[in-house]
């Protein structure tokens, strides 16, 4: 659930009064359905909403609710109101207490205020659905037990068991010693060590998780930042990834290097263009990958991937050729 959308739901229980879940539903462009659950979350979140049955019933707040909280400006809290529409609390198994921090925030501000701050955010879209293309952004889901599971073990310095699901294999059970998460574009990532070797796991691919007793074997501070940095350029450097020398229309240069892992050199020919190594994570990434640009692009080395892009353009050819 979105943070931003709980805190509109009590806000707007605040200023209306008893709210029906098909009015609610209505008014924040969800279904029922997602109101019900949202008023389940804000329960657990240690919201006062109850509700009441009957002909004229429906939600509410208990009466004279009002959270506490001082010192904090417009800026401050419209800045809170924006952090809640990150997913990045979400993956971590932390939405309800978002919403539950972000609503004490804007319900303490003074009413002019606050009113000011909701009019703003209503002003900002942070990481919508689809892109301009209506392109889906599919957000990965991870448990909010699970993620607490998961959480818990890396704040208490504990052994990790996961049951998990890499990609090609099947699932099985692993004991790490958790560093910490990552978010990443909606992707949820658990740092750890399995043995002495450094490992990142994907949130959405453990299906299981346990907490253990025994201490972690790990650092008591940690760069959390620099260590993704390393692991993230061993990724694109190393293991059976594919290296593409490439020459490419300069304008065009930033399309291609946003679809390769990683640029190793590159160069500008007599003509003008740019001449780029680039790696790929495997064959199909490249041959992908440089078909989208074959318009602007063209692929020096390996010959195996000119061949390639050669007979797809045989293809494209003769299907949309001059008719006879």
């Amino acid at each position: 659930m979105r943070a931003d959308r709980l805190v509109s739901l009590v806000l707007l229980l605040r200023q209306r009064g008893r709210m029906t879940a098909e009015t609610l539903a209505r008014e924040l462009e969800v279904s029922t359905r997602t109101v019900l659950r949202d008023i389940e979350a804000l329960s657990a979140a240690g919201v006062p909403v109850y509700a009441e049955r009957g002909r004229h019933g429906g939600f509410a707040l208990l009466p004279d609710f009002q959270t506490a909280l001082t010192g904090l400006n417009h800026d401050e809290a419209l800045a809170l109101v924006v952090a809640g529409s990150r997913r990045g609390a979400q993956l971590f198994g932390l939405g309800s207490a978002l919403a539950s921090a972000v609503l004490k925030v804007v319900d303490a501000l003074p009413e002019g205020l606050r009113d000011t701050a909701v009019g703003a955010a209503q002003r900002l879209l942070i990481d919508p659905e689809t892109d301009l293309l209506s392109r889906r952004v599919a957000p990965e889901e991870v448990s909010d037990s699970l993620a607490a599971e998961v959480r818990r073990a890396v704040f208490a310095g504990h052994k990790l068991r996961i049951y998990y699901e890499a990609v090609g294999q099947l699932p099985q059970w692993r004991t790490v010693d958790p560093i910490g998460l990552v978010t990443v574009r909606d992707q949820g990532y658990l740092l750890a060590k399995r043995g002495a070797e450094d490992r990142t796991y994907r949130l959405s691919r453990v299906l299981a998780a346990e907490e253990l007793d025994e201490p972690a074997q790990r650092s008591d501070t940690v760069d959390l930042d620099r260590a993704w940095r390393e692991r993230n350029v061993r990724f694109r450097t190393g293991g059976d990834t594919t290296a593409v020398v490439v020459s490419v229309d300069p304008e065009r240069r930033e399309h291609l290097v946003a679809t390769a892992l990683a640029v190793r050199s590159e160069e500008t020919d007599q003509g003008g263009r740019l001449r780029l190594h680039v790696v790929f994570q495997d064959a199909r990434h490249a041959e992908w990958a440089l078909w989208q640009h074959a318009m602007y692009a063209e692929v020096e080395e390996p010959q195996w991937l000119r061949a390639a892009l050669h007979r797809r353009a045989t293809v494209i050819a003769a299907r949309y050729g001059a008719p006879a």
